[in-house]
């Protein structure tokens, strides 16, 4: 579908007249074509100097400044409007949140949920209006400078595009005054803040990936139900928190390897602060593993250190005694004690990871960094969902600086430029839910709706440090996790991969993954710890393409297909609807298609599940080509003997019946090219499906063709070998007795 009719099918009515005119900018570029080809609109001649008593002469507008007036007019329409519907949406919430301060009528709260979730409905369908417009920008920037590109502008106005505040403006604040009128309107009552020394938790989790399109749905269901959870408000932009989590290992990756393969008791190791602020105290946390179907949970534990003393504590020039003083004059001064038991807690957790880290000889090795908005109950962990946006992991330790060691810092000097494959971004919103549930009580109903919906891709056992791992140190792994192989996350991985040899083809990407890697280090004040983008080791370095790069741990093509169609998701409303108008919608090729394998075949033919490959698959590949092999030899000893018996019969004179003479040789020479037909096609079939089954490719392995073909063969030798007998039987009837 071209997108001038997928505009006009996405536009809604009441909104019509502020959307991009993508026809009318489209009919401008077709009159610049023509004003290019007549040759009367090139470009002007035009003096570096000018005088300000000289008055110019005043030509007619040319195409171009029609087209990009009319451009900057719609960029401009888009602007006024989103702002005024969000400043309308604001004003809304406002009037519903003081309502519901002192409403108690119960048949009231019903109508002013009504509307809150109205409000809801309108903040997505803006999302959605802001969306159509900003592709419809860059479709008809790529227009322009393919039908123009004497004179290309998209490089500049795309640029100029994203400083827009309908673009760069952030209004999570909307969904923040949602969640206080749902949690106003349900009688949400906060839990007791846990401020000990040292924490554990004991809980279930599980991960999903979900579209950058479908986050802002996904917040406004769950809102619905839990709150959007601001532990400190000074440390968060809208409704999401920035986490940094320093993950340590080893040269030899032996906590990656131990985490991804689920042994019992391999435990993660990681330095956390939160919020934009540079950190004052740090949590050191570890996360141990544990077998679920043993009746065993997995626990996440963690102790606070001040910033300064964590390089020390890796070094064990911080004691436990003197990190015990320093609880203990913490605690004083927010007015509590440090108990026995905090105390004994503390130092237990602080000796064990300390005891890791020097038998390990773990260090720094890669940090994750996202914006986290939490949905919980205030300090209730029963049922717990976050959703982490803007995700990326980096190397700690660069490539052509000094490590973290040298510098005694536990995260990467800010100072140093960050190469395209010492980052990777990856593509989804990663939620998880986590339950801590007593026994016998059930996870709450509408958090198997959220599930049902088809928004959320459930991915087993994710993690963002085997992520990271696998991706920024390929070189050092041994094994990857099985979601590498997806389609959605390969062109993310790609951007991370090394340089192609010097002398290979390589060209220059648009704004995209590759060419758009941020800087990192410690966070300031107000901004994330990665924000500005970083060139490559040489100001004349080259950005490469994706299509010349090529990761160490990616085959040629995608395996797996985790996300589904976004003509799949059922959403929440019209679920039942949706799947019974994509019943009938779609239909498959013809019996006789399917039958002979004669279907034209899609674009990918990918799993939704990962691909084992076992031994056995290639050996079922060797007898297959044995059993086509044996066959063919059959049919080639039999004619192979047909002729020698030919050769060495006796010679029958000069017989009247031609047929009669030659019928063995015959009858040998249509099956002997059967048989070399049947070797070459099992001999290509083998090495075929040997290729692609070692490169695990989401291929069919079946063929219905060629049998069926060869069996056509097979058939007309018969029959022709038939014919040949009944008619030399014919002849020898027809010239009677010799």
């Amino acid at each position: 579908m071209k997108y001038g009719k997928y505009i006009e099918s996405k536009i809604k009515p009441e909104w019509s007249d502020f959307y991009i005119d993508y026809k009318g900018l489209k009919d401008l570029i077709k009159a610049c074509q023509e004003e290019a080809q007549r040759g009367t609109g090139g470009v002007a001649f035009s003096p570096r100097t000018t005088s300000l008593t000289v008055q110019r002469y005043q030509s007619k507008d040319s195409g171009q400044e029609k087209f990009f007036k009319k451009l900057e007019t719609d960029v401009e329409k888009v602007n006024k409007f989103t702002q005024r519907l969000v400043e309308d949406m604001r004003a809304s919430l406002k009037a519903i949140l003081s309502k519901t301060e002192s409403e108690v009528d119960n048949s009231k709260k019903e109508l002013l949920l009504k509307e809150a979730q109205r409000v809801g409905d309108d903040f997505l369908a803006l999302e959605k209006y802001v969306n159509v417009n900003y592709l419809g920008f860059h479709k008809i920037l790529k227009k322009h400078d393919k039908c123009l590109p004497h004179s290309p502008c998209r490089q500049f106005y795309v640029a100029h595009l994203h400083q827009q505040p309908w673009v760069q403006g952030n209004y999570s604040d909307l969904l923040v005054g949602l969640s206080q009128i749902y949690s106003k309107l349900r009688g949400d009552s906060s839990g007791e803040k846990n401020e000990d020394a040292a924490q554990g938790f004991v809980r279930s989790t599980t991960k999903y990936w979900v579209r950058n399109e479908d986050v802002s749905t996904v917040k406004h269901h769950v809102l619905q139900h839990l709150p959007v959870f601001q532990f400190d408000k000074n440390n968060f932009a809208g409704d999401a928190q920035l986490i940094n989590s320093v993950y340590m290992d080893n040269s030899s990756m032996e906590l990656y390897h131990g985490r991804l393969d689920k042994k019992p008791g391999a435990i993660a190791l990681r330095v956390r602060w939160y919020g934009n602020a540079p950190p004052k105290m740090i949590f050191m946390e570890r996360k141990t593993h544990r077998e679920s179907w043993k009746g065993e949970e997995s626990v996440k534990e963690r102790f606070t250190l001040p910033d300064d003393k964590v390089v020390a504590f890796m070094d064990g020039e911080y004691t436990l005694e003197m990190a015990l003083d320093d609880q203990e004059t913490a605690a004083k001064k927010r007015g509590k004690t440090f108990s026995v038991e905090e105390r004994d807690s503390y130092a237990q957790l602080f000796t064990e990871t300390y005891k890791a880290i020097d038998s390990k000889q773990l260090k720094p090795l890669v940090r994750t960094q996202y914006m986290r908005t939490a949905f919980q109950i205030p300090f209730d962990a029963t049922v717990r969902v976050s959703l982490d946006t803007n995700l990326c992991m980096i190397k700690e330790n660069p490539e052509d600086g000094p490590s973290c060691a040298a510098t005694g810092r536990y995260y990467r000097d800010p100072s140093l430029p960050v190469h395209r494959t010492e980052i990777t971004r990856f593509p989804h919103a990663v939620l998880e839910v986590k339950l801590s549930l007593q026994e016998g009580q059930s996870s709450p109903a509408w958090v198997q709706e959220l599930i049902d919906s088809g928004y959320l891709t459930e991915v087993h056992k994710f993690s963002k440090f085997i992520h990271g791992g696998a991706t920024l140190f390929p070189q050092d792994v041994r094994a990857v996790p099985y979601w590498v192989d997806d389609e959605s996350v390969r062109a993310s991985m790609l951007a991370s991969a090394p340089s192609p040899p010097e002398g290979s083809v390589a060209g220059t990407s648009e704004a995209g993954p590759a060419s758009q890697v941020p800087r990192s280090g410690k966070p300031k004040a107000g901004k994330p710890a990665i924000t500005a983008a970083s060139s490559s080791t040489g100001p004349a370095a080259t950005v490469h393409t994706l299509d010349s790069l090529t990761h160490p741990l990616l085959g040629e093509q995608p395996t797996l297909k985790l996300m589904p169609d976004p003509s799949q998701v059922k959403g929440f409303l019209q679920a039942s609807r949706n799947s019974a108008a994509t019943a009938g919608a779609v239909s498959g090729p013809g019996f006789f298609s399917r039958i002979l394998g004669l279907a034209p075949p899609s674009t990918a033919i990918l799993r939704s599940s990962p691909l084992k490959i076992e031994p056995k698959t290639f050996f079922a590949n060797e007898r297959t080509f044995l059993s086509w092999l044996h066959m063919a030899i059959t049919l080639g000893s039999i004619s192979a003997a047909l002729l020698g018996f030919a050769s060495g019969s006796p010679a029958a004179g000069p017989d009247p019946v031609a047929m009669s003479r030659h019928l063995v040789e015959l009858i040998a020479l249509i099956l002997l090219p059967l048989g070399v037909c049947m070797s070459c096609y099992a001999l290509y079939v083998f090495i075929w499906r040997a290729s692609n089954i070692a490169q695990k490719r989401a291929v069919q392995f079946d063929d219905r063709v060629g049998p069926l073909c060869l069996c056509g063969l097979v058939v007309l030798a018969l029959v022709a070998i038939t014919l040949l007998s009944i008619i030399d039987f014919v002849e020898v009837m027809q010239a009677g007795p010799i």
